[in-house]
């Protein structure tokens, strides 16, 4: 009764904490949930109790309609679910048959309960499931019925992040990862299963000491009969609890064999740690970082290779890379301009194979080629031929074994999805805005080769950390910008998911603190538990995305000789004012302010978003020192696929007294913006608060929403093959226009 009044009694203050009221002690703030986990992990068989309690506020909370409690509590419950030694059928029961509840409810509370529903059925058929599959990932042990693997990369730029910070989390990842090897993780999953599946009935002490004493060949070989039978009772229907409970058993005693019981006694549950998941810290410092580490991730490369080597390679692959391209374009101008007629006697002798035998398959499907008029192939059909060739290197010899036995080849087998990268920033706008940029870099790429996205399950994950001081060339531009300016991205998600504000929004100023603690037991111990812990919560809990729209600007230069420079931003573009240089500038500046004002004339077109999402084209001409446009809304309501264009207009006025000046503030939204200096001054543009990304005379600059690359390639094809060329036709209509990034939170975003 004592245990679960104190469960109950932290459960509560975070609820609490969920409707504003903080706790009283500011460091508390955003520990709440790990320190509930921790009081699990060190009383294990209090994991039931703390379930049923959740399960009883959920049920409390979907009746009295207090539904921002909802993904909270579920999230709470299922992490502690799959940390669980063992937990009853009766109680997976309950918690199921509420998921099923949540498919009436509306996003993202359909699609968080759809999720975990199918979870908890696998579960129930066999226990220890989603703890094993976990593991398995995260580790990427080998296991032929589970072959998935996941990694985590977290990226920092050093050049927002003080030195000592970036030293602390290196530091951190490092760690997290020496006390975990593929033997422990197995021993760990074969552990689990069985308390899961056989209870308080285990003797989990034999079972160590007996895995303890086993080479690494029989653990493997333990492991993969173990996954097995999971895998097989998770799977197939037929399969009930007990059936599955009797394999458990069986391999159980195999592996006690005549060993003398353990020391601990039978009916008490014991902690299996769930381990650390593997971390990777970069230091972001080239711009095609990220597009690497990913490629090393599906490809790895020998361990003995050498950093040198290491970019050689990936040089290498960069060149075939081009080379697959044009080899591609080649393969699918052949298959357009064909010169087979059809005709048996007009096939050159060349194409026989050599010295091989003519089989009666073979004469049969040389009897089967008839004449025909010779069709040119559709655009889908060449951008899925050009997919399929720049997949594999046997695309050549299949089209030649096409033409020689005149039965079309095989397609090849669709590649699974066996890789999760799961990429975690740490930073704040400035660091979007790369990841922005390389992510549409990387869909270009992808869109030229198709590499990576048949293989990999690409997610993204964003922690704000602020320290404070910036470097000296981003002080300059934004030295009077604040926390909240800068991370206004994280604003937003925790103004959407109550969760993320709760649990990774904390973390703005956390990091930096614990990161330059002084040296000291306890530094470790809370640094190594809770920042690994927290960002390992994050990647595992949170799968709903939430997703930004990346806006393409066109900058053109009053020098004609410059070619127009191509970017992408995705929080701010700011225009100010560009001070004169020359003398003879700094005059005519001088003499144009005092007549019309501060600021250059401007002229302005855009298309005005309205309500019935018309068309509807301004044009306007001003004087202006200036504007900002935003990307983020400042409330969640608000359309996030929209630009809010602040522009700081200058206003003559005439009175008795003379002329005078004022600062009008205009505010319009759009998607599509073209802004150009009339009077042929320069501007400078400044892109996601970063003053790296800045562009010095500026004379004009067209924004709008960026397109997907494959949507782009896609419909060049079919501009060429039809006559409706303003309209999207054929796979184009299904395909997304425009290039969206997805941040992962909690719940995603909340109506």
């Amino acid at each position: 009764a004592e245990v679960e009044s104190d469960i109950l009694r932290r459960v509560r203050t975070l609820l609490r904490e969920l409707d504003g009221h903080h706790p009283s002690c500011q460091h508390d703030r955003g520990m709440l949930r790990w320190t509930l986990h921790k009081k699990i992990d060190q009383n294990p068989s209090s994991s039931s109790i703390l379930v049923r309690i959740l399960v009883k506020e959920l049920e409390r909370a979907e009746r009295g309609d207090y539904r921002h409690y909802i993904i909270p509590l579920l999230h709470t419950l299922m992490y502690t679910l799959i940390k669980a030694p063992c937990i009853s059928d009766e109680l997976c029961s309950r918690v199921y048959d509420f998921c099923k509840k949540l498919l009436t409810l509306p996003k993202p509370f359909c699609t968080i309960g759809l999720d975990y529903a199918v979870r908890l059925k696998m579960e129930r058929a066999a226990p220890g499931m989603l703890y094993q599959r976990m593991v398995i990932s995260e580790q990427s042990l080998k296991s032929n019925p589970y072959p998935y693997q996941e990694k985590i990369f977290i990226f920092a730029d050093p050049e927002l992040l003080s030195e000592a910070i970036c030293n602390a989390l290196v530091t951190d990842t490092q760690v997290a990862q020496l006390s975990q090897s593929p033997r422990v993780c197995m021993c760990y999953v074969i552990i689990h299963a069985m308390q899961a599946a056989l209870g308080e009935g285990c003797d989990l002490s034999g079972l160590r000491m007996s895995l303890q004493d086993m080479p690494m060949s029989e653990i493997e070989h333990w492991f993969q009969q173990v996954v097995a039978a999971v895998e097989c009772a998770g799977s197939e229907a037929s399969v009930d609890r007990e059936q599955h409970v009797e394999r458990l058993e069986k391999i159980y005693c195999a592996l006690l064999g005549s060993l003398p019981p353990g020391d601990s006694p039978l009916g008490r549950l014991q902690d299996i740690p769930l381990p650390n998941p593997n971390i990777s810290f970069h230091l972001w410092k080239e711009d095609d970082q990220l597009w690497k580490e990913l490629v090393l991730f599906i490809r790895p490369l020998s361990q003995s290779c050498e950093p040198d080597r290491l970019s050689q390679d990936l040089d290498n692959f960069e060149i075939q890379d081009i080379i697959s391209e044009c080899e591609c374009c080649e393969q699918t101008r052949f298959s357009v301009l064909s010169t087979d007629s059809g005709i048996e006697r007009d096939l050159p002798p060349a194409a026989e194979e050599p010295f091989a035998p003519c089989s009666a398959d073979t004469e049969q499907s040389r009897l089967q080629r008839k004449g025909g008029i010779k069709k040119k192939p559709s655009p889908l059909e060449s951008m899925a031929f050009l997919q399929t060739g720049c997949n594999g290197p046997g695309a050549k010899p299949a089209a030649k074994a096409q033409k020689r036995t005149g039965v079309p080849a095989k397609p090849p087998a669709p590649l699974q999805r066996l890789h999760t990268a799961r990429v975690v920033l740490l930073g704040d706008d400035r660091l979007l805005g790369r990841l922005a940029q390389a992510y549409h870099s990387l869909r270009k790429r992808e869109t030229r080769r198709v590499f990576l996205t048949p293989r990999l399950n690409l997610q993204f994950y964003y922690i704000p950390v602020v320290t404070g001081q910036p470097s000296a060339p981003t002080a300059a531009t934004h030295a009077a910008a604040g926390p909240e300016e800068l991370c206004e991205v994280a604003g937003y998600l925790g103004r959407a998911d109550p969760w993320y504000e709760s649990n990774i929004n904390t973390l703005c100023h956390m990091i930096p603190k614990l990161a330059t603690m002084p040296s000291s037991p306890s530094k470790h111990l809370v640094t190594d538990l809770f920042i690994t812990d927290v960002i390992a919560y994050y990647v595992r809990m949170g799968a709903q995305p939430v997703c930004f729209q990346v806006y393409a600007v066109k900058v053109f230069f009053n020098d004609p000789a410059l070619e127009p420079a191509e970017d992408v931003f995705l929080t701010e573009l700011c225009a100010q004012v560009q001070e004169s240089i020359s003398h003879r500038e700094l005059n005519l500046t001088k003499k144009k302010t005092t007549l019309e004002g501060p600021g250059i004339d401007l002229a302005v077109t855009y298309k005005k978003v309205v309500v019935s999402e018309r068309a509807k084209e301004v044009s306007a001409s001003l004087r202006s020192t200036g504007l900002v446009m935003k990307a983020i809304p400042a409330d969640e309501a608000e359309d996030l696929l929209c630009l809010n264009v602040n522009v700081t207009e200058i206003i003559k006025i005439n009175n008795l007294s003379g002329r005078s000046f004022s600062a009008v503030a205009n505010r319009l939204k759009t998607r599509d913006i073209k802004i150009r200096s009339t009077e042929q001054r320069p501007f400078m543009v400044c892109l996601d608060k970063d003053s790296r990304r800045t562009y010095r005379n500026v004379i004009s600059v067209e924004v709008s929403p960026c397109l997907e690359p494959s949507y782009c390639l896609q419909k060049t094809r079919t501009m060429k093959s039809s006559v409706h060329e303003a309209e999207d036709v054929g796979l184009v209509k299904y395909m997304p226009k425009s290039l969206l990034l997805p941040i992962n939170t909690f719940a995603g975003v909340i109506q």
